[in-house]
């Protein structure tokens, strides 16, 4: 036998391949079910205020609260553009100190009193406010006689926070790319990148009350895809609001999961799944005030979801004596804020907001060209300003003020709280269950080895797998185990065959051994990408496990600890020597374990982390397997160079 066909060994004594699936959608589906029957039991209009209540704080939380909005604007005009029956103005403010804004302000001429306005948040184009799909958006809507501020998310059009003046090159791809690199980096501290994206909106909503043209009491809300999010997160948040119009986005969660599909980083709420959130709250958070849906049928957004929420929340309105202010509107289209949707909106907020229907002509929209709508010279803000600031920096300063915050708590008390942490992230809501373990002996590994495959139920639904390795000669059950831990495990033999060889030339025995999701026990695809790329399988399922204020690491870390129930029952309870060797990330899982459980004499730790406050404070990291290695709010708690002093 060689190391190769260890590493392309199959389970074929039971399906592993869909379990971790299976274990996230069944644990989900109970939650999801909870929540169904939550807002089922509600009757009447004083019960519904306190399931909007509670659903809004929940969200903030889940977010790591908000910033505050009691800093300055300085908004700048830098300069306007003439169109067709409307002005352009270029606009910055800053809606955190150093983070700037950027936006089109679309402004119908003859204004002659205070107007409505409606705040337009882009979608996930790296161009944002100046991509033709979104300039075609709000000359709709500014054609309507509405006042319209279309804005710069973060990461998007002129905001790229990895943008380099020197080379006028990004190293972090706009968009998406940009908002999970900055968002995993967010996680460890217990925030969300989702709390700038809120707090971006609700500074811009901010700057519209300060607008002379603008009546405060008539701001609409509107956005397509990402911004169908951004628009869902204000309906969540900010009263002020008074009609939305969420474009290709509501929908529900269990549908969205079965799609199989990852989510941006700013459109994952984590724990909310667990209280049974759902897109509902996002619309039960508008009754009574006017919301329309706006749904693609061919949308990769399952539209069978969005017509059941729309059709189960109708019921909210009517407690309010407002059934008509929730409208629906289906384009048959793909995934987009379509021309058919956009007129929709600007009659929807013309006729709420306005009081009347629009009395225009759509006819002869055509974008401009992106670099008329620059605010900044360079057409990016990092471009312009020495002082630029972006969710890396804020990143920064949170951990700052972490670390503040825990010199001045005694260490005792630090590795007390901790400890009751971490066991509640690692236990809660497991199912233990009897190891049942399969043994399977696979004979020599060249002339000096043997092999077992040993695979195991770590709880309920879950198996976990490892090859056991002892000298010939030497297969005692009571020889002393050094468990072996690494990114692929059993698929990943060749690399440290000679470590392996040499530990069992010691006469103790190597467990090496796969945690859930990897190795021998990873799952099938869901996704076209690969299973450790971004937007691949592994990155779904940690997406989907943030939902159930759940997440790999802490996962992974359980599986550790059964690891070591697993030994002790091979060696018949004789083992009073286990040690532990982990090489690479998946450390971190093994250093958590050593904290958690005595068992465990000895972690030695090759190539690990380190530190996870040292990787949020890298500018650049490695991406690979860093969704599983990110436990949401660590690092309110601990740091690893914490448990080298505790252990």
């Amino acid at each position: 036998m060689k190391a190769a066909d260890l590493e392309h060994y199959k389970l074929d004594i039971y399906d592993v391949k869909d379990q971790l699936k299976r274990h996230i959608y069944d644990r989900s589906a109970e939650a999801i079910a909870a929540g169904d029957r939550a807002r089922d039991e509600i009757t009447d209009v004083g019960q519904l205020e306190r399931r909007k209540s509670l659903m809004r704080s929940e969200f903030i939380k889940s977010l790591g609260g908000l910033p505050p909005s009691d800093t300055p604007l300085h908004p700048q005009i830098t300069s306007i553009l003439r169109g067709d029956g409307y002005t352009i103005e270029k606009v910055m403010f800053e809606s955190r100190p150093n983070h700037w804004v950027t936006a089109n302000l679309y402004m119908p001429d003859g204004i002659s009193a205070p107007t409505a306005a409606v705040l337009h948040l882009c979608g996930h184009n790296p161009l944002a406010k100046h991509a033709d799909l979104y300039q075609t958006v709000s000359q709709h809507l500014v054609r309507a006689g509405l006042i319209v501020l279309t804005t710069d998310p973060i990461g998007q059009g002129e905001r790229l926070s990895y943008y380099d003046r020197d080379t006028a090159k990004t190293d972090v791809a706009a968009s998406t790319r940009e908002h999970e690199y900055a968002g995993r980096q967010s996680l460890p501290l217990g925030d969300n990148i989702a709390r700038y994206f809120v707090h971006d909106a609700l500074r811009a909503v901010d700057y519209l009350c300060s607008r002379p043209e603008v009546d405060p009491a008539k701001i609409g809300v509107t956005g397509c895809s990402g911004g169908g999010t951004q628009t869902g997160m204000m309906m969540l948040c900010d009263p002020r609001i008074a009609a939305a119009a969420p474009a290709a986005f509501i929908m529900n969660r269990e549908s969205y999961m079965h799609a199989g599909q990852a989510q941006d980083a700013e459109q994952i709420w984590p724990g909310l799944t667990k209280i049974g959130f759902d897109h509902e709250d996002i619309l039960m958070a508008m009754a009574p005030r006017p919301t329309l849906v706006l749904a693609a049928e061919y949308d990769f957004f399952p539209i069978e979801g969005t017509r059941r929420t729309v059709e189960r929340t109708k019921r909210f309105w009517d407690m309010y004596g407002g059934g008509a202010r929730l409208e629906y509107f289906e384009d048959a289209c793909v995934h987009g804020y379509s021309p058919p949707m956009a007129k929709a909106a600007a009659v929807f907020f013309s006729r709420h907001l306005l009081g009347k229907l629009p009395d225009c002509s759509w006819e002869g929209i055509q974008p401009i060209a992106p670099e008329l709508l620059w605010c900044t010279a360079s057409g990016q803000v990092r471009g312009d300003r020495d002082d630029a600031s972006a969710v890396y920096e804020a990143n920064c300063d949170r951990l700052a003020r972490l670390d503040e915050a825990a010199s001045e708590v005694p260490d005792s008390a630090r590795k007390e709280r901790a400890l009751a942490w971490l066991r509640d992230r690692v236990y809660d809501g497991r199912k233990p269950c009897r190891l049942n373990p399969r043994r399977i002996a696979l004979g020599k590994l060249g002339d000096a080895l043997t092999v077992e495959s040993v695979l195991w139920w770590s709880q309920t639904s879950l198996f976990n797998h490892g090859f056991m390795f002892r000298s010939s000669g030497s297969e005692s059950s009571e020889s002393p185990v050094t468990i072996a831990l690494w990114a692929r495990g059993t698929a990943s033999i060749e690399p440290h065959l000679g470590w392996i060889r040499e530990t069992c030339g010691t006469g103790r025995a190597v467990f090496v051994i796969d945690v859930t999701g990897d190795g021998a026990v990873e799952p099938n695809s869901v996704t076209t990408n690969g299973m450790h790329d971004f937007f691949g399988t592994l990155h779904k399922f940690a997406a989907d496990l943030f939902w159930l204020d759940d997440s790999l690491a802490a996962l992974r870390t359980f599986d550790v600890v059964r690891a070591l129930d697993i030994v002790e029952w091979l060696s018949r309870g004789t083992n009073g020597d286990i040690r532990l060797y982990t090489d690479g990330r998946f450390g971190l899982y093994g250093q958590l374990a050593g904290l958690l459980d005595d068992r465990l004499k000895q972690v030695d730790v090759v190539n690990g982390i380190g530190s996870i406050a040292e990787l949020v404070r890298s500018r650049h990291y490695e991406t690979l397997d860093s969704e599983g290695i990110m436990m949401p709010g660590m690092l309110r708690y601990f740091d690893l160079p914490d448990l080298l002093r505790w252990y």
